[in-house]
């Protein structure tokens, strides 16, 4: 995840640059639930409406819980699927809490209404992120359900009023680029907290409809413009909070836009991104399945590392005899192509690896989404190009 407000932040009052701080533990992204009331065009988890044998009793994620608590894990962000219609929810997310977790729920929006917006506030959630692809119509669209998006800003607003963190999170792909700004308007009227664009990953439905992935003129476009309204927030003092996710270029872009409208900062500012250092997916970002499979993250469901009903998470994780995650922990990491060549790859760690072996079938190559240019990136000569292959292999 890129916290681009943090680096906005920096860039208004700059501090030293300290210790780099490494978190006692991975953030767990849990999918409790697979079931789901929506079927989007994106969903990672490919959920429908209907029951999903198998699942995690509430003893057995009780248990998981308190493995991750003793293994440092500072975050836990509650999925799905819809979490809200596992019927335990409340009784985990209340544990969770008590525990000492930071706990998000991560959710559709469509089904906090007056009837359970009091139960939400009292599982005392630190923030809700709340799905919307787009302005009415488009959003719709995409959530294969006419009122979607009336019945997701109900629930933004139902929090909001109810005196809970609330955020946006928002799938960027060619079919709805054209209505960011008028969903970041929205969010600035509606006083929503946070704003979390997420880049398309190749997996489940998003790898089926990859060839809607944003184009990278459309995605530089998108990325200036949420560079201005984070800079605007951070500049006026309004503490909105900007965020992307799944593409680690991100920072490099920054670096650019740093470069050319604050140039006595870009020492600094390049400093802190290598500092961040891109992608931590199977270091600092971990999923758990609603089966209990643990995977590098949410994109990963292809990709099982161990069960937690046969090993605790705290041994999965740490198990490095498994190629993919020896791979994932090294330090630098080994990528190949213009991703190893890249002069920043300090700031982007290779970018995402998923999207590498989804259309290379080798985790290890370039990033195909990479939005930067040869010549931006430092090549002074072509590397040798992966030839894309369809490769397809997906949880059942």
């Amino acid at each position: 995840m890129f916290r681009i407000s943090q680096f906005m932040q920096e860039i208004a009052r700059p501090t030293p640059l300290g210790a780099s701080r490494k978190p006692p533990g991975p953030v767990v992204i849990w999918n409790l639930i697979r079931r789901c009331n929506l079927t989007c065009k994106h969903c990672y988890s490919i959920s429908a409406d209907k029951d999903f044998a198998g699942e995690l009793s509430t003893e057995e994620v009780f248990a998981v819980m308190d493995d991750l608590k003793k293994f440092r894990v500072p975050v836990l962000i509650l999925s799905g699927g819809e979490p809200l219609l596992r019927p335990d929810i409340f009784d985990i997310s209340r544990r969770a809490k008590q525990m000492g977790f930071y706990v998000g729920l991560s959710s559709n929006g469509t089904l906090i209404t007056e009837d359970n917006i009091a139960q939400i506030a009292d599982a005392g959630y630190d923030y809700v992120g709340i799905s919307l692809d787009g302005i009415a119509a488009t959003h719709d669209t995409f959530r294969r359900k006419v009122g979607a998006f009336d019945a997701s800003l109900r629930g933004i607003r139902l929090c909001r009023e109810a005196g809970i963190k609330a955020g946006v999170r928002f799938t960027l792909t060619q079919d709805n680029a054209h209505d960011l700004p008028a969903l970041l308007q929205l969010t600035e009227d509606e006083g929503v907290d946070k704003f979390y664009l997420s880049h398309l990953n190749y997996a489940g439905r998003g790898n089926t409809n990859r060839a809607r992935d944003a184009m990278r003129e459309t995605t530089r476009r998108v990325m200036d413009m949420l560079f201005g309204a984070a800079w605007k927030s951070a500049s006026e003092g309004q503490g909105r909070e900007f965020v992307t996710g799944n593409n680690d270029a991100d920072g490099v872009y920054l670096l650019f836009w740093v470069r050319e409208n604050f140039p006595h900062l870009e020492e600094h500012i390049r400093a802190k991104l290598a500092q961040w250092g891109g992608n931590s997916s199977g270091v600092n970002v971990a999923n758990i399945d609603n089966l209990g499979e643990v995977h590098p993250d949410t994109f990963w469901w292809h990709y099982p590392l161990g069960n937690v009903r046969q090993r605790p998470f705290s041994q999965i994780w740490q198990d490095v005899s498994d190629p993919l995650m020896a791979g994932l922990k090294a330090q630098p990491r080994k990528i190949k192509g213009r991703c190893g060549a890249c002069a920043y790859f300090d700031i982007c760690g290779g970018n995402t690896r998923v999207r590498a072996l989804q259309l290379t079938g080798d985790p290890w190559q370039e990033d195909p989404a990479c939005y930067l240019s040869d010549t931006e990136i430092g090549l002074d000569a072509p590397v040798e190009r992966v030839q894309l292959t369809a490769y397809t292999r997906q949880v059942a």
